[in-house]
C-alpha cells in the first residue's frame, strides 16, 4: 500500500512559520496536485515528505510506516524536479540506470530489461544511446521521468517538473505524465504554480495560501464551490470578480447593493456587509438595464472568447466579463451586466463562502 498520510505536520525556519498543521491523506493509486501562489508551502510539504526536509511538528507515514527518522534513499520514493539534472557525459540508457547501478539489489539483466521497459513506456527507446546534449527540453524531462520509474517507487513526487517547458510542450507533457499514471497506477503528489495544470491533472487538488490548506477537492468542485474567497479568486483565470456589498431581506429574497451595483436575488441570506464574487464567464451582457452598470475599456480577443475589461461608470475598479468572440463593443461604449442568482458566490467578513442552499431551497417569493 502506498498512501501517504500527512498529520498536524508543521515546518518552521528560525522564526519563519512556512508551513502549519497540514493534515492531508493521499489514496494509494492517487494523482494529487498542491498548487498555491510563491511562498505557500507547497515546495517544503513536497520535500519533507521526500526527507529532504526535516519536520519540525507531527508526523508523516507512508503506507504503514512513519518514515519521520527515515532516510530519504529508505523511504523508496522517486521525485522529479524542476531541474532535469542529468549527467551530460552520460548516454540516456546510463542516466536511466545510474541510481539501480548504485545499489547491488539488480543484476545487470533486470536493470536493462526495466530501462528498456521504461523507454518503451515514454516513448522514447530510440533515445537510449544519445546524450543529453542532443535531446529537447521535452526529451530530457521523459528521461528525467524515466530514471525515476525504473526505481519502481511506491510514491512519485513532481516539484513543477513542467516549467522549463515552453507552452505548447507543457500541454503535451501533462497528457503524458497523464497516460503514464494510468498506466504505472503509481500514488503521485504534484506541484505546481499553474492552477491549469492543477485543473486538468489532479484526482484532487490540495490549494495552499501562506503554510496552510485552503481547500482540499476535487477540481470541479473546488472551482464551482469554493472554500473561502482566496480559492475564488485563485482558481480560475481570469479570476472572480468581486464586489463589497450590503445585503438586506425582502418578500423577494434579498437587496444586494453596493457601489454602482444593485440586484434582487431569490436567495435566502442574513442582512449584513458581504464579498459577492461573480466569474467572468457568468456575467450576461446587455445593452439595456442589468445588475452592474459599467464601461468597456478594453477589448481582448482570445479566439473562441473575449476578455472584456470594464470599470463603473464613474469611480475605479476593473471587472471582466468573458464572452463570444462575436461580440465586440467598443472602448467607451456602456454596457450592463447581469448574472443567474446560482451563479454567483458570497463570503463573510472572513472571507469564508456563505452556503445558499441548492436551487430548491432558493427564495421565490412569499
Amino acid at each position: 500500500m502506498s498512501q501517504v498520510q500527512l498529520s498536524d505536520v508543521t515546518k518552521v525556519y528560525d522564526d519563519v512559520l512556512a508551513v502549519e498543521d497540514i493534515d492531508l491523506a493521499v489514496q494509494d493509486g492517487e494523482f494529487l496536485v498542491m498548487v498555491g501562489p510563491s511562498g505557500c508551502g507547497k515546495s517544503t510539504t513536497l520535500r519533507m515528505i521526500a526527507g529532504l526536509e526535516t519536520i519540525t511538528a507531527g508526523e508523516i507515514a507512508i503506507g504503514d510506516l512513519v518514515v519521520n527518522d527515515v532516510r530519504p534513499q529508505d523511504r523508496n520514493i522517486a521525485m522529479v524536479f524542476q531541474n532535469y539534472a542529468l549527467y551530460p557525459h552520460m548516454t540516456v540508457r546510463e542516466n536511466m540506470s545510474f541510481g539501480l547501478r548504485l545499489s547491488e539489489e539488480y543484476s545487470d539483466e533486470e536493470i536493462d530489461e526495466r530501462v528498456e521497459a521504461a523507454a518503451d513506456l515514454l516513448e522514447i527507446p530510440e533515445l537510449l544511446d544519445q546524450l543529453p546534449k542532443q535531446l529537447s527540453g521535452g526529451q530530457q524531462q521523459r528521461v528525467a521521468l524515466g530514471r525515476s520509474i525504473v526505481r519502481d517507487p511506491d510514491v512519485f513526487l513532481m516539484d513543477e517538473p513542467l516549467s522549463n517547458l515552453d507552452a505548447k510542450l507543457r500541454t503535451q507533457m501533462r497528457t503524458e505524465l497523464q497516460r503514464i499514471h494510468e498506466e504505472l497506477g503509481v500514488t503521485t503528489i504534484y506541484v505546481t504554480h499553474d492552477q491549469t495544470e492543477a485543473m486538468t491533472m489532479g484526482d484532487r487538488i490540495v490549494i495552499l495560501n501562506e503554510g496552510e490548506i485552503q481547500q482540499v477537492d476535487e477540481p470541479s468542485v473546488c472551482y464551482d464551490r469554493p472554500n473561502n474567497k482566496f480559492v475564488a479568486g485563485f482558481i480560475g483565470s481570469p479570476s472572480m470578480n468581486f464586489f463589497d456589498v450590503d445585503v438586506t431581506p425582502t418578500d423577494e429574497g434579498v437587496l444586494v447593493t453596493g457601489d454602482g451595483f444593485e440586484a434582487t436575488l431569490p436567495v435566502a441570506l442574513a442582512a449584513g456587509p458581504y464579498t459577492l464574487g461573480v466569474r467572468p464567464e457568468d456575467f450576461t451582457v446587455a445593452s439595456g438595464s442589468g445588475h452592474l452598470e459599467t464601461v468597456v475599456d478594453v477589448v481582448e480577443p482570445m479566439g473562441s472568447d473575449n476578455f472584456l475589461y470594464l470599470r463603473p461608470p464613474e469611480g475605479d475598479g476593473e471587472i471582466v466579463a468573458r464572452v463570444d468572440s462575436e461580440f465586440h463593443p467598443e472602448p467607451g461604449e456602456p454596457l450592463a451586466l447581469g448574472f443567474e442568482p446560482a451563479d454567483v458566490h458570497f463570503f463573510d467578513a472572513s472571507g469564508k463562502r456563505v452556503s445558499l442552499g441548492d436551487e430548491s431551497e432558493f427564495v421565490t417569493g412569499h
